[in-house]
């Protein structure tokens, strides 16, 4: 998958994320863009571990639930990191 493969599927990825895990975020576009595309790689990595599959093509099914579910993972670290921050 290309970079811009990458980035679209991150940027639906971390909006279906948040659309999954509503709740007020401090972030915008480009916040949901890099919790996509990063919850996209963790998500790979989780799915080689755990079940010895990676991500496929952009319109492979696996891809978007590892994608989407990387997502969910990073954005509940994100919202306890920042939510430890805004209440100092």
């Amino acid at each position: 998958m290309g970079i811009l493969g990458w980035i679209v599927l991150g940027l639906l990825a971390g909006a279906i994320a948040k659309a999954i895990m509503p709740g007020r975020d401090p972030g915008g576009i480009i916040i949901t863009m890099l919790i996509g595309i990063v919850g996209a790689i963790l998500g790979g990595f989780i799915g080689s571990a755990l079940f010895g599959t990676d991500l496929g093509s952009f319109f492979d099914l696996r891809t978007w639930l590892l994608a989407i579910v990387g997502s969910l993972i990073l954005l509940g670290i994100y919202r306890l990191v920042t939510g430890r921050r805004s209440r100092v």
